[in-house]
């Protein structure tokens, strides 16, 4: 039996799908979007953690969801044990380019060719967020920050969303993720969390 027939309920409860409108406005809810404001303003890298089911992408997807469209152009890229070459891939598909090429340096020209023309040209912020981010490879992690990186590093026009598991906030400990763990501001857990940037 169905939780929507034992409690007589119009639509089946939990469901991933939800609009945004049924979903819950938690305090924790209202606690990511305020992070993710916060984010947006300096162009930085949250941080979202916590077990199976405990709502991140749902939080993710509530606090995107109010933004503006025409101001903002949200990347969303599920994340994979793959290399970096795939990440850069699949954000690259968002950004509606397909390559076949191989290369870091193509792939990071075109990614940051595509930043730029969003921001300069159609004056829209991009805004990534990488979903189940706990299963990325050490070795992405130690890399991921460069795309983050345009004119000398003085222009932040690429802000990151990481959610994925709690062990996503220690693989950001090891040394080789440093320069991707400096850049995150604002964090927060499911079990609680800190004030926007006391990362």
């Amino acid at each position: 039996m169905s939780y929507r027939t034992f409690f007589g309920l119009s639509a089946e409860p939990f469901r991933a799908d939800l609009a945004l409108e049924q979903v819950l406005t938690t305090p924790e809810l209202l606690g990511v979007q305020q992070r993710l404001d916060y984010v947006l303003r300096l162009g930085a890298i949250m941080l979202v953690t916590g077990e199976v089911g405990a709502g991140k992408s749902t939080a993710v997807r509530y606090s995107c969801g109010t933004l503006h469209h025409s101001r903002y152009k949200t990347l969303w890229v599920t994340a994979s044990a793959g290399s970096i070459l795939e990440l850069y891939r699949q954000l690259l598909a968002e950004l509606d380019i397909a390559t076949a090429s191989s290369s870091r340096a193509v792939l990071t020209r075109l990614i940051r060719a595509q930043i730029d023309s969003l921001v300069a040209g159609k004056k829209q912020q991009p805004l990534l967020i990488i979903d189940e981010a706990s299963l990325l490879r050490l070795d992405v992690f130690a890399e991921l920050h460069t795309i983050t990186q345009f004119e000398a590093d003085s222009k932040p026009w690429l802000p990151m969303v990481l959610a994925g598991q709690n062990n996503l906030a220690e693989n950001l400990l090891y040394r080789t993720a440093i320069p991707l763990a400096s850049r995150i501001v604002a964090r927060k857990s499911s079990a609680g969390g800190h004030p926007p940037g006391d990362g």
